[in-house]
């Protein structure tokens, strides 16, 4: 299994997302002639460690540049080092303590608490590290990238098993 030191539900190796069908998303979607909305989702999807609530990507409103949804770290978990290829990353922590170990050989280290804002660049090696044994994460995810999780590639870890 890729991507979590603690079980966070299944999600295939090599760390791609798994979860509902782009028909499923879609039809959860509501329509509104111009505004599209995806209200109170319950379906949550997997990548690298990471529960994702359902959000707004190109597989359900047909975004051509951007994607947002709800992120949770769970407690202990590790989100293995990737790099995000030509695009944009932000984040709103709601609740929780993070560390995102970073750039070349992950030698750099920010600590993020509930209430802090974080950019990440496109093309930076990044670990997400749950502070918490007990508590989770989560964050409000928004990228400059309607596929989400197409553009992103692991790189070497000293957590991630067999790297």
């Amino acid at each position: 299994m890729s991507g979590i030191e603690r079980s966070a539900g299944a999600e295939p190796a090599g760390g791609h997302a798994t979860g509902s069908s782009d028909d499923e998303l879609r039809a959860r979607t509501e329509d509104g002639d111009g505004i599209l909305c995806v209200r109170n989702p319950e379906i949550h999807r997997g990548w690298n460690g990471i529960r994702y609530r359902t959000g707004m990507s190109a597989k359900n409103v047909g975004s051509n540049k951007l994607s947002m949804n709800v992120a949770t770290v769970p407690p202990g978990a590790v989100a293995y080092a990737h790099i995000h290829v030509d695009f944009e990353v932000m984040l709103f922590i709601l609740q929780g303590r993070v560390r995102h170990e970073f750039g070349e050989n992950l030698e750099k280290s920010m600590d993020n608490q509930a209430g802090d804002f974080i950019f990440i660049e496109p093309g930076v090696p990044h670990e997400v590290i749950n502070l918490s044994d007990v508590d989770p994460v989560i964050a409000v995810v928004a990228r400059s990238d309607s596929t989400e999780w197409e553009n992103i590639v692991d790189v070497p870890s000293k957590r991630r098993p067999g790297g």
